[in-house]
């Protein structure tokens, strides 16, 4: 191995992976076998840490050699910046070489297009299976799915990644067509419907034959650029509400457009989308999936878009002041889950906790349940804290002032790994 190439190649190709944010592993349970290397399993964890670094995925793409020219792709064919491209065995070489000196614990690869989708996805797949089968490696491997490619290599791709995604890339279709005319939203589409059958149909089979080969056991997700084109939040959540329901998708990873190219198309150089748009539009994207909110009680055609001030849940709170006071002692979980400053873990705490009998602040409190925002709107076993005489903005403006944003920072730096 030429050591100076390689480490160029790593260079170029992990800088151009990092506008690619969808790298979580969790779901996984691919187990290790016959001593082999890696173990990918829930316990992975695979995200920035507070002073920035990236863990613990070795994340590059193939090459970043590109036929397409979307508008928003620092990769893009018209762009001019240095190319690069891995063969599969120096990817293979790479991910083993990092994970025996304990750098990494999987792989996250994604690719420029080569010329052609199934013959990059060929690629993609081959790489994965030479690390199953070859190396007997079984760390997370994490694969993006070619738009267009075809079912046979989705079906090869499922048998040896443990998760596969196909980025979306724009959350409507008139977005996509803007910055990317030679891409179809259908070619994207199309595998997703097939992971999702190919899912559904490996996992009846697990349960009946205990030998049946595991596909894709962590599921599959995608990733939407956010602020390249219009769309309002709104938008976007009922693109992802959609995606959700019909294709059965793990996660949808927001992606705040970072602008690195000039085009009239485009928000102009120097203006990111701020972070903390990401973070409310991630936790409005949890309000949905576990806590029984639909998309038109967060955002709707007369709010648009999300209060960048607050979180979804407290601001569905403030406007619909109505529904509080609750009691803590009596309402159901689905009404506690909708209790700003109360989580998903509390509120299965306070459901369990009262059967024992009436809990005050300091059961709460005890319980992880966050009385600076929680306070204004329930009531327990004490009359303390209670002030029923405050509006919804009296509340917003309390909470704002005891409180500091945790998105003080608006980049996002990589693991340096060479």
């Amino acid at each position: 191995m030429n050591v100076d190439r390689i480490t160029d190649k790593l260079n170029i190709l992990a800088d151009a992976a990092k506008y690619d944010v969808s790298c979580a592993s969790s779901g996984s349970k691919r187990k290790n076998e016959n001593k082999g290397l890696g173990n990918a399993s829930n316990g992975i964890c695979h995200s920035y840490t507070e002073d920035g670094r990236c863990v613990s995925l070795l994340k590059i793409l193939l090459t970043n050699h590109c036929i397409f020219d979307c508008a928003y792709c620092v990769s893009r064919k018209s762009n001019d910046i240095q190319r690069a491209a891995f063969t599969v065995q120096e990817v293979v070489d790479l991910t083993i070489n990092f994970y025996r000196r304990n750098y990494i614990e999987g792989l996250f690869l994604s690719s420029g297009i080569f010329k052609d989708a199934d013959y990059t996805m060929e690629r993609l797949v081959r790489i994965a299976k030479k690390l199953r089968t070859e190396e007997n490696f079984n760390g997370y491997i994490h694969l993006k799915s070619i738009p267009g490619a075809s079912d046979e290599l989705m079906n090869e791709a499922g048998l040896y990644a443990d998760r596969l995604s196909v980025n979306l890339e724009m959350p409507t279709e008139a977005g996509l067509k803007l910055l990317a005319p030679d891409k179809n939203q259908a070619d994207m589409i199309k595998p997703m419907g097939y992971l999702k059958n190919a899912i559904i149909q490996r996992t009846e089979e697990k349960k009946l034959f205990k030998k049946a080969p595991i596909f894709a056991p962590a599921g599959q997700s995608t990733q939407v650029i956010i602020g390249a084109t219009p769309e309002n939040d709104s938008e976007v959540l009922r693109s992802a509400n959609y995606f959700y329901k019909t294709f059965n998708l793990k996660r949808v990873y927001y992606s705040g457009y970072v602008p690195v190219l000039a085009d009239s198309r485009l928000p102009a150089l120097n203006t990111s989308v701020p972070m903390v748009r990401e973070n409310r539009l991630y936790q409005a994207d949890w309000l949905m999936r576990f806590y029984g909110f639909k998309v038109n009680e967060i955002v709707n055609d007369s709010q648009p878009h999300l209060d960048l001030d607050i979180d979804p849940k407290l601001g569905w709170a403030i406007r619909n002041m109505q529904a509080f006071p609750v009691n803590i002692n009596k309402a159901d979980l689905q009404m506690i889950l909708r209790v700003p400053g109360i989580g998903l873990l509390s509120a299965q705490k306070i459901v369990s906790a009262r059967k024992f009998g009436k809990l005050s602040w300091d059961h709460l409190k005890k319980m992880g349940v966050a009385l600076n925002r929680a306070k204004y709107f329930i009531t327990c076993n004490s009359n303390e804290f209670e002030r029923r005489d405050l509006t919804g903005s009296n509340i917003k403006q309390f909470i704002l002032a005891t409180s500091q944003s945790k998105f003080l920072k608006n980049t996002q730096v990589q693991l340096n790994l060479f």
